[in-house]
């Protein structure tokens, strides 16, 4: 064998050895929140304050990443009062269908219902859209609204196609510790 063969050889074995998949699923607890994701990719954090209901603000505590063409979220709040939780949830949704250019529709439309479960939360809301991105582009979303005492929460994933094999692993993932 040559030389330049087996450095070529060992280029490419090497090159292979690098790769990784697209979808690199990793476990993610949400600090001060009783929730574990199972996110694709390393995602990035932030914290920033946000209107609720009116003129009160909440700290909103973000998680995302992007991969393979799709962005996965996870988000939570904490509203304060247990009052306040329902009608959190609610503005949520529809803020969450305003930004991909959906008209809000009421939680029981079967046009954007979408059944999914969370491991310990005792109601989900789930919705399932297509719409538009910021740049006009078609989007779709498939996203979980849920609650435990007075946090709320979301997790989404956004593309202009959502596969199941990158879609289940996500919502399947989602565990809300007991209080």
């Amino acid at each position: 064998m040559s030389f330049s063969f087996r450095a070529a050889s060992l280029a490419a074995l090497l090159a292979l050895g690098a790769c990784s998949p697209t979808y690199n699923w990793r476990e993610l607890r949400l600090d001060g929140a009783p929730l574990l994701a199972l996110m694709p990719c390393k995602p990035e954090s932030a914290t920033r304050p946000v209107p609720l209901l009116g003129a009160a603000l909440a700290e909103l505590h973000m998680h995302s990443c992007e991969t393979g063409g799709l962005r996965f979220a996870v988000a939570w709040a904490d509203v304060g009062s247990a009052a306040q939780v329902a009608p959190a949830l609610a503005a949520w949704r529809s803020a969450s269908l305003q930004s991909i250019r959906v008209a809000p529709t009421p939680a029981d439309d079967p046009s954007t219902r979408w059944t999914v479960t969370v491991a310990g939360a005792p109601a989900v809301l789930g919705v399932s859209a297509q719409g538009q991105d910021p740049q006009g582009q078609p989007v779709q979303t498939r996203a979980v609204y849920f609650s435990q005492g007075t946090r709320v929460f979301q997790a989404a994933v956004y593309g202009a196609k959502l596969p199941d094999e990158a879609v289940d692993p996500f919502f399947s993932g989602l565990r809300l510790s007991p209080p």
